[in-house]
């Protein structure tokens, strides 16, 4: 029996790639860019697993042309870029990894504020320009004690959130369109309210929300004027959650502050008409913005157990098990 051709999208550790080369031939990026379409079709359409990463999309067209495939496992939490009905019905498993991200993007949330309110870009750029000079009374910034921070989205990532914010005695205030229980609000400290009462009373509104129909583009023009003026936007969810045109208009009149950004529209493959790029006019506002290129859970440890959850998934498949976090059923 020829050994099972095991294909991995994107750079990943030489631990992970050695635990399954144990388990067969593994064909893997080992560059710094994604493979395009084509390129990964090259490679997937013999393939027997494929570990995917947020820049695949796994869509019914590219499972026609993979008909070896049993499992599509990803190195990730959420999987708006996959369709798991189409797998289901070409008998592909589907499977994601535990809440490994949670705690590193909780971190770069609150990092992401601090570094806006106190002007911490701006700062390093005045030092490196050489025209420091010592102490001026300039960049004054805004503290966190004592101000009320809102955080939309209450799953895991909201959660942790609340609660590094509540170490940092702010007022923390939650909302989240889905069920949950009480008693999970009781026991954070925080206060649940709805999303209009959040965006009246927040001076800071962290978005840990995911992609999902309700919530495309939910921070719009109009939602966006309800905020309490000169509130500070942060984003860690993801990118289209927000309209960035919006934000960018928002930020202009100055009806927002500032706005911090992890995640971008351009990122959601899940949506044919995304834009292709971030707007100009978004990235002007030096002064006023703060972006990082997706680093929520970019810290070495936690990306390693990632992509070992993802290889004892497709490992478990290759001996004829289900894998254990499995998102579908075939």
């Amino acid at each position: 029996m020829s050994a099972a051709r095991i294909v991995v999208t994107h750079r990943a550790f030489a631990e992970t790639l050695v635990e399954l080369g144990c388990h067969g031939t593994v064909v893997a990026n080992d560059g710094q860019e994604s493979w395009d379409r084509e390129a990964l079709l090259a490679r997937a359409q013999t393939a027997e697993a494929l570990m995917v990463f947020m820049p695949d999309q796994v869509d019914a067209g590219f499972l026609e042309r993979c008909p070896h495939l049993r499992i599509v496992a990803c190195a990730l939490k959420g999987y708006d870029n996959i369709d798991v009905e189409a797998c289901t019905r070409r008998g592909v498993w589907a499977s994601v990894v535990p809440d490994l991200l949670s705690v590193p993007t909780a971190d770069l949330a609150v990092g992401l504020l601090l570094a806006l309110t106190r002007n911490v870009a701006e700062g390093d750029r005045f030092v490196r320009s050489g025209r420091f000079r010592g102490w001026r009374p300039a960049l004054y910034g805004r503290g966190l004690a004592g101000k009320t921070a809102g955080v939309v989205g209450f799953g895991s990532v909201g959660r942790l959130i609340a609660r590094r914010l509540l170490a940092f005695e702010l007022r923390v205030l939650v909302c989240d369109p889905d069920p949950v229980d009480t008693g999970v609000f009781e026991r954070s400290g925080a206060e649940r309210v709805d999303l209009h009462g959040l965006l009246g009373c927040s001076d800071y509104v962290i978005l840990a929300a995911p992609l999902l129909p309700s919530t495309l583009h939910l921070f719009d023009a109009a939602l966006l004027a309800r905020m309490k003026a000169g509130a500070v936007l942060v984003n860690i969810g993801r990118g289209s959650v927000v309209d960035e045109n919006a934000v960018a208009g928002a930020l202009r009149s100055g009806a927002l502050a500032g706005y911090a950004a992890d995640v971008f529209e351009l990122e959601d493959l899940s949506r044919p008409e995304r834009p292709a790029a971030i707007p100009p006019a978004l990235l002007q506002e030096h002064s006023r913005t703060l972006f990082t290129p997706h680093l929520g859970s970019a810290v070495d440890e936690v990306r390693l157990r990632i992509e070992q959850a993802a290889a004892a998934n497709i490992i478990d498949v290759l001996a004829g098990r289900p894998p254990r976090n499995a998102i579908n059923r075939v």
